[in-house]
């Protein structure tokens, strides 16, 4: 019986989890889980990529000891940041996160000499400040001039296991820079923030074989003889292959640090409809593309139970809010400024008194408008969707951790009146999985894959509510026009 692990890392935790098929279902389970986050050092926030690495190794050694001598294994981990390496095939320095300040203002200054309209149609990317684009932009000239590769956080980890090193194409559409035609790094754009299409190895699809693990990680750790499958390393794409979506009409939210809402395409959409509203078209895997929009998503709420000591689990936050009325403060839950403010719970203080509403002090209350302008949000553009793409949107399948809060699964339900389907919770180290049996000929394709998911775990639906909220959608939409309407006259 062959057993696969999921190295799937994201902002705050990484964890391994080991997977078997068994009697016709796939059995997951959690190994090992280590914390993760950025640190900051003069005056910038870095990851802590060799941390990340030894924990790798602590996880396959704890597989090891429980008497598994042979895996396979896939990385996956969040988007466009990156490592830079030298000549000699080491780390020029630790990869800065994505939430650090340097790129404020790079957009502005690089559309400034190419226009946004045409960054979009060579990439049909979403412009969001962090994107590997806009941070190479503002890179430290020196470095890149020593700079050997660049390589994605999932490939680098890939790189130091194995020796070998590639650019995998799902996080590698993440950085604003492959030309949806040409299917490569646009060579433009890359002369624009003063790196090659030669820094970037070359390009893979998920499901390629990477190699085997280093015979000197074995010497220096007990662990399994472990074959590294190249995966759809962005999680977002992960998760997209671990949805059990069915028919033609279903959309999809991978509900966790980031909300992605969107849809999996066979063929882009980088028209004036998607450019307009900031939609983006990720390669997926398979062919696919990933059609979504970025929402901050339960950042939010992770910042504010930290600010409250984490003395409440998120569970208790949730019995909380649905003590709260509802809709009493309307907030644009993808305003830059709760990227990474000092204080969530003060940003979103200020954020009610400067728009005269309602101003929540209590966890509940937080909490309340946390979940309330999710949904809101989710509600909105699944109707946006639904209009880029000149169809129907009857199913919206929510994974990840946000799929088991039932208040906010409710309330999206019947705010943008189509069947949520929740679960499974663990989508990203899933959909890494599947990729997993589909290269070992386990899985015949993704369609089998996510019947095999729909029937290994649990599914809950929800419908919407009759006569409830009505006009609660429409006055959000309103409010949203209006401050951004403030917004534009004040620039």
């Amino acid at each position: 019986m062959k057993a696969y692990v999921a190295v799937d890392v994201g902002a705050s935790s990484g964890r391994l989890m080991l997977a078997k098929k068994v009697d016709g279902k796939l059995e997951l389970k959690e190994v090992h889980r280590f914390k993760n986050g950025f640190k900051e050092i003069n005056g910038h926030d870095y990851w802590q990529i060799d941390h990340i690495i030894d924990e790798i190794f602590t996880g396959l050694e704890k597989i090891k000891h429980m008497g598994i001598s042979q895996v396979d294994l896939g990385i996956d981990t969040w988007a466009v940041d990156y490592v830079l390496v030298g000549n000699d095939g080491q780390k020029l320095h630790d990869p800065i996160s994505y939430r650090d300040k340097r790129t404020e203002g790079a957009i502005n200054a690089l559309t400034s000499k190419l226009s946004k309209q045409y960054i979009y149609e060579k990439t049909g990317i979403q412009f969001q400040t962090f994107n590997t684009l806009y941070q190479l932009y503002t890179e430290d000239k020196d470095n890149l001039a020593k700079t050997d590769k660049i390589l994605m956080i999932p490939d680098y980890i890939g790189y130091v296991l194995t020796g070998n090193a590639v650019t995998e194409e799902t996080n590698a559409s993440t950085t604003q820079m492959l030309n949806l035609r040409q299917g490569l790094f646009d060579k433009d754009l890359a002369k624009s923030v003063n790196v090659s299409q030669d820094q970037f190895p070359h390009l893979v699809d998920a499901g390629t074989v990477l190699g085997s693990v280093s015979h000197k990680w074995h010497v220096k750790y007990d662990i399994p003889e472990t074959e590294v499958i190249t995966v759809a390393t962005h999680d977002t794409a992960s998760a997209v292959v671990g949805t059990p979506g069915k028919g033609d009409n279903w959309a999809f939210l991978s509900s966790g640090t980031w909300s992605l809402l969107g849809a999996e395409l066979n063929v882009p959409e980088n028209g004036l409809d998607a450019f307009a509203e900031n939609y983006t078209n990720e390669w997926g895997a398979y062919g696919t593309y990933r059609f979504l929009k970025n929402i901050m998503g339960l950042w939010i709420l992770q910042c504010v139970r930290h600010e409250l000591n984490d003395r409440y689990s998120f569970k208790e936050l949730a019995a909380q809010a649905t003590q709260v009325a509802p809709f009493q403060t309307f907030i644009d839950v993808n305003d830059t400024r709760f990227t990474n403010p000092k204080s969530m719970i003060q940003t979103i203080q200020n954020y009610a008194r400067e728009t005269n509403q309602f101003v929540p002090t209590t966890p509940g209350e937080l909490t309340r408008v946390i979940y309330d302008n999710l949904s809101l949000y989710y509600a909105n553009e699944i109707h946006k969707l639904s209009g880029i793409l000149s169809k129907p949107i009857d199913t919206l399948n929510i994974v990840g951790g946000g799929s088991n809060v039932e208040l906010m699964n409710q309330l999206t339900s019947t705010l943008a009146g189509v069947e949520v389907v929740a679960g499974p919770s663990e989508a990203t180290a899933i959909g890494n999985i599947i990729v997993q049996m589909i290269t070992s000929g386990e899985v015949d394709n993704v369609v089998a894959g996510r019947k095999l998911i729909e029937n290994s775990f649990g599914l809950k639906h929800y419908q919407p509510e009759a006569n409830k909220y009505v006009g609660v959608l429409d006055r959000y939409c309103d409010f949203l026009s209006s401050i951004h309407h403030e917004s534009k006259e004040a620039v």
